[in-house]
Protein backbone atom coordinates (compact mmCIF):
# COMPACT_ATOMS: atom_id res chain seq x y z
CA UNK A 1 0.00 0.00 0.00
CA UNK A 2 0.93 3.20 -0.97
CA UNK A 3 1.14 6.45 0.70
CA UNK A 4 0.69 9.49 -1.20
CA UNK A 5 1.13 13.21 0.08
CA UNK A 6 -1.56 15.36 -1.40
CA UNK A 7 -0.09 19.09 -1.59
CA UNK A 8 -3.43 20.51 -0.12
CA UNK A 9 -4.87 17.48 2.32
CA UNK A 10 -1.55 15.68 3.47
CA UNK A 11 -0.86 12.12 3.71
CA UNK A 12 -3.55 9.71 2.45
CA UNK A 13 -3.76 6.28 2.18
CA UNK A 14 -3.45 5.34 -2.10
CA UNK A 15 -7.22 4.16 -2.30
CA UNK A 16 -8.09 7.63 -2.01
CA UNK A 17 -6.19 8.71 -4.95
CA UNK A 18 -6.69 7.92 -8.46
CA UNK A 19 -3.50 8.08 -11.42
CA UNK A 20 -4.01 9.40 -14.85
CA UNK A 21 -0.71 8.56 -16.78
CA UNK A 22 2.09 10.82 -17.30
CA UNK A 23 2.88 14.64 -15.71
CA UNK A 24 3.90 17.62 -18.24
CA UNK A 25 2.46 16.79 -21.64
CA UNK A 26 2.02 19.75 -23.57
CA UNK A 27 -0.91 20.06 -26.04
CA UNK A 28 0.13 20.86 -29.87
CA UNK A 29 -0.50 24.53 -30.44
CA UNK A 30 -0.71 23.83 -34.02
CA UNK A 31 -3.34 21.01 -34.36
CA UNK A 32 -4.78 21.54 -37.89
CA UNK A 33 -0.88 21.50 -39.21
CA UNK A 34 -0.66 18.33 -37.69
CA UNK A 35 -0.55 14.78 -39.50
CA UNK A 36 -2.65 11.78 -38.09
CA UNK A 37 0.92 10.53 -37.65
CA UNK A 38 1.59 13.35 -35.41
CA UNK A 39 -1.70 13.81 -33.80
CA UNK A 40 -1.70 10.29 -33.06
CA UNK A 41 1.63 10.56 -31.54
CA UNK A 42 0.42 13.10 -29.23
CA UNK A 43 -3.22 11.12 -28.49
CA UNK A 44 -1.78 7.80 -27.74
CA UNK A 45 1.75 7.12 -26.81
CA UNK A 46 3.56 7.99 -23.22
CA UNK A 47 6.68 7.22 -21.48
CA UNK A 48 6.80 3.61 -19.91
CA UNK A 49 10.03 4.36 -18.01
CA UNK A 50 11.54 1.91 -15.58
CA UNK A 51 12.86 3.97 -12.85
CA UNK A 52 11.53 8.04 -12.47
CA UNK A 53 8.27 9.09 -13.80
CA UNK A 54 6.24 11.77 -13.54
CA UNK A 55 2.43 11.30 -13.22
CA UNK A 56 -0.51 13.42 -12.67
CA UNK A 57 -2.73 12.39 -10.01
CA UNK A 58 -6.25 13.30 -8.66
CA UNK A 59 -7.60 13.44 -4.95
CA UNK A 60 -10.46 11.25 -5.95
CA UNK A 61 -12.14 10.71 -2.54
CA UNK A 62 -10.76 13.75 -1.02
CA UNK A 63 -10.48 17.21 -2.31
CA UNK A 64 -10.49 16.13 -5.76
CA UNK A 65 -7.94 18.35 -6.97
CA UNK A 66 -4.96 17.42 -9.34
CA UNK A 67 -1.30 16.98 -8.66
CA UNK A 68 2.18 15.69 -9.90
CA UNK A 69 3.73 12.78 -8.20
CA UNK A 70 7.17 11.71 -9.03
CA UNK A 71 7.37 8.08 -8.45
CA UNK A 72 9.83 5.17 -8.80
CA UNK A 73 8.24 2.27 -11.07
CA UNK A 74 10.46 0.22 -9.76
CA UNK A 75 10.13 0.32 -6.64
CA UNK A 76 6.90 1.84 -6.26
CA UNK A 77 8.58 4.48 -4.06
CA UNK A 78 7.02 8.12 -3.75
CA UNK A 79 10.00 10.52 -4.44
CA UNK A 80 7.64 13.78 -3.52
CA UNK A 81 3.79 15.69 -5.13
CA UNK A 82 3.80 19.06 -6.23
CA UNK A 83 0.79 21.19 -7.49
CA UNK A 84 0.34 21.99 -10.94
CA UNK A 85 2.75 24.71 -12.18
CA UNK A 86 4.93 24.11 -9.63
CA UNK A 87 8.80 22.94 -10.30
CA UNK A 88 9.25 18.99 -9.86
CA UNK A 89 11.52 18.32 -6.93
CA UNK A 90 15.13 17.49 -6.99
CA UNK A 91 16.00 14.05 -6.77
CA UNK A 92 19.13 12.60 -6.39
CA UNK A 93 20.08 10.18 -8.90
CA UNK A 94 21.48 7.45 -6.54
CA UNK A 95 17.66 7.70 -4.44
CA UNK A 96 16.07 6.98 -8.05
CA UNK A 97 18.42 3.40 -8.76
CA UNK A 98 17.87 1.82 -5.40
Amino acid sequence: MLIIECPWCGKRDQTEFSCHGEAHIARPLNTEELSEEEWGDYVFFRKNPKGLHYERWVHAHGCRRWFNVARNTLSDHIHGSYKPGETPPTIDTQEVSQ
